[in-house]
């Protein structure tokens, strides 16, 4: 049962669901279905697939968020930011995203899902000014630490963190950071129900 491994997943990463967060995950599994039919928003289509591979891959990075306002670059249909804003509802969160179809998406499950703590930007992040810094800055599947740095350094604040989402941990990417810009870890993650390596890079200014 689908409620089931959600619950039993994310309590093992530390995370009690409330019987209203898990009706949202829920819900949010049924839209993303019925919109996958007519727009091609992720690859992943089985509901036990999107448990393990969305909703938990996206909460596994709980412990690392820092701060109370936070971007998600690049979100696509919403992750891992709307699993986050699910269960952070004294967190802001601001979902950063270019495709139009995949925008309309996530506007819809904001609405269905009443979360007034997340909003939608349509368009690119390096075109973003926002008044306020932010305190984390996250992406997932975003390409080179050195590209998240270029497109997004500027939106984290003097003391923010950018927060990448790997596999393994990149090497390569670590020893070619842009100028100003330091590792502070790389921290493994463990995904309940995932047989895969993932790891958060923490990067911050020197």
């Amino acid at each position: 049962m689908l409620e089931t491994r959600l619950v039993a997943g994310a309590k093992a990463l530390g995370i009690a669901l409330e019987p209203q967060q898990t009706a949202a995950f829920m819900t949010l599994i049924a839209e993303l279905a019925e919109w996958n039919t007519r727009f091609n928003l992720t690859a992943i289509t089985v509901p036990a697939d999107i448990v393990d591979k969305h909703l938990l891959d996206s909460l596994a990075v709980q412990p690392y968020l820092r701060g109370l306002r936070v971007a998600d670059i690049g979100t696509g249909a919403g992750f891992p930011g709307l699993p986050l804003a699910i269960v952070n509802p004294n967190r802001r969160f601001t979902l950063v995203e270019s495709t139009g179809k995949k925008a309309a998406f996530l506007r819809h499950v904001i609405d269905k899902l009443k979360l007034t703590n997340v909003e939608v930007v349509q368009g690119r992040s390096e075109a973003m000014h926002p008044p306020r810094p932010f305190d984390s800055v996250i992406a997932r599947a975003l390409g080179s630490l050195s590209g998240f740095v270029r497109v997004a350094g500027h939106l984290a604040g003097r003391h923010g963190r950018l927060l990448a989402m790997k596999g393994r941990p990149p090497v390569e990417e670590l020893g070619a950071l842009p100028a100003g810009w330091k590792a502070l870890g790389v921290h493994p993650i463990r995904v309940p129900g995932l047989d895969a390596e993932r790891c958060l890079v923490e990067l911050a200014r020197v």
